[in-house]
This record gives C-alpha cells, structure tokens and sequence, in this order.
C-alpha cells in the first residue's frame, strides 16, 4: 500500500497529510504567504517531507485543493517533479471533479476548494443536515441539507486578520496574544482586548450558528455542527455549539475525494 499525500493550500498556511489505508499518519505546514523561486519551492517541499521521514518513493498519489491561484501551478509543478507523479495519480480540486454532491450556489466556480471538500468530508465523517465552521484566516459556515446538498454559506473576518488589522490601525493598542482572559470584564488592556476577540468571536459563531438552524430547518433537533479550521482549536472551548471538531476534516475530504475520483488504494 502506498502512501497518499493531501495537500489544503490556503491564504494563511498550507497543510499537508499523509494517509496510509484510512489513517492520517503525519500533518506539517508551510506558510503561503512567501514568494519562492522554483528551485526553492522544490527544495522547501523535499526537505519537509524528508523531514517528516515521509519516504517519497511511497508516495502513490496526490489529492490538492488551493484557494490561492497564483500559486495552485507552481505548487503542482512542483509536487510532481518531487515524487514524479503524474496526472493519472494527481487530483487538484477544480470544476469537473466529481463530489457525489449537489452545489446549491448561484455561481458554482465562486465556492472555494476547500468549502467543497469540507462539505463532502463532512457529510460523509458526521451524517447530515450539518454545518460546517471553518475557523481559520476567515470565519466561513456551510451548510448541508438532509439530502447532501451544499446549500451555500456566510463568510465573516478572521480571528487572527481582525486583530491585525486593529493593532495596525490604532495607535495605542498593542499585539496581544490569542487566549481567553480570566473574566469576560477586562481589568486592563490586553485582558479587555482577548475578551472582546475570544468571546466576541465565540459568540459570533454561535449566533449564526443558531440563525443556520433556523434556516436550514426550524423543526430539525438533529442538526450536527463541526468546527475545523487552524484556530478551532481556540475558539471550541469557549462554547459548546459545536458537536465535533476535527482539526483535519479538509485533509478527509482530499483524501475521500482521491478515492471517488481516481482509486481506493494507492499502489
């Protein structure tokens, strides 16, 4: 059995798994924020999965999706001349790609890549109607009807850009660090800053969450709801909206999507 190498490039980071059968054995990100030259892209690139003692001449196929197209080419170029697979093993998530879902949108090439690969990990790892909470450079929900349908979403700021954005553009507030305070009432600066991001986007989520619910089905008691994304993992203590919360789903969902579009094993 050879080794599957799911590759989630977003605006912020790009994170890459190994799947072996049906387990994920390794995860490792990379910024993708950083311009590099082809050469150093594939050096980068080696080095990590070398690194990660992930053995290369394993590696038997490919599943990618990217929400960033000025680099999407290069990254495939590159991942292909390091393990020398080609397009017969090499999936990148684009229009044509079969789902086994229904995008519900009114322009379809509009969803990103990964809300796409949310939603089919998603109802398939956790049942359905669901919705999905991607808690990462921004705040994006989807929703999944009781027939699988992707029936769209809503798109809010992101915890980390947000708070950027305000310690650039206030003069007396400084970059503070990302956690909950001890009180929801802030006794001095950073402690009423983390309030109002921590709780502030804690309840935010919650809020369109229950607003989701109703939408979706005001009657329906069984409506799951998963929280991924690469601050899920700060935000998911904080309320107890979310039934699950699965740090890899998107890195599922590349791998679900290799196997219904080109084979079940790797070899």
């Amino acid at each position: 059995m050879g080794i599957l190498l799911t590759v989630d490039i977003g605006n912020t980071n790009i994170t890459i798994g190994t799947f072996e059968n049906d387990d994920l054995i390794k995860t490792f990100r990379i910024g993708s924020k950083n311009k590099y030259t082809t050469d150093e892209l594939n050096f980068i690139l080696k080095s990590m999965i070398e690194d990660n003692e992930i053995p290369i001449d394993k590696i038997s196929g490919i599943s990618m999706c990217s929400v960033v197209p000025t680099i999407t080419e290069s990254y495939i170029k590159s991942l292909k001349y390091i393990t020398g697979i080609t397009n017969k093993n090499f999936l990148n998530i684009s229009p044509g790609v079969k789902t086994g879902i229904k995008i519900n949108y009114d322009r379809i090439n509009d969803v990103g890549a990964d809300r796409i690969v949310d939603a089919v990990a998603g109802g398939l790892l956790y049942g359905r109607p669901l919705i999905i909470v991607d808690i990462g450079t921004a705040t994006v929900f989807d929703a999944i009807d009781a027939d699988g349908n992707y029936i769209g979403g809503s798109i809010s700021p992101g915890l980390e850009i947000s708070s950027e954005s305000m310690i650039s553009n206030t003069s007396q507030l400084r970059k503070f660090e990302l956690k909950p305070p001890p009180k929801v009432i802030g006794k001095n600066t950073v402690h009423s800053l983390q309030s109002g991001f921590m709780f502030g986007f804690s309840d935010l989520i919650s809020g369109m969450i229950q607003r989701f619910k109703n939408e979706i089905n005001p009657k329906e008691e069984k409506i799951k709801v998963v929280a991924t994304g690469g601050l899920c993992d700060l935000i998911a203590p904080l309320t107890d909206c979310f039934d699950y919360v699965d740090k890899n789903l998107t890195l599922s969902g590349l791998k679900k999507l290799y196997e219904l579009n080109i084979k079940k094993n790797y070899d």
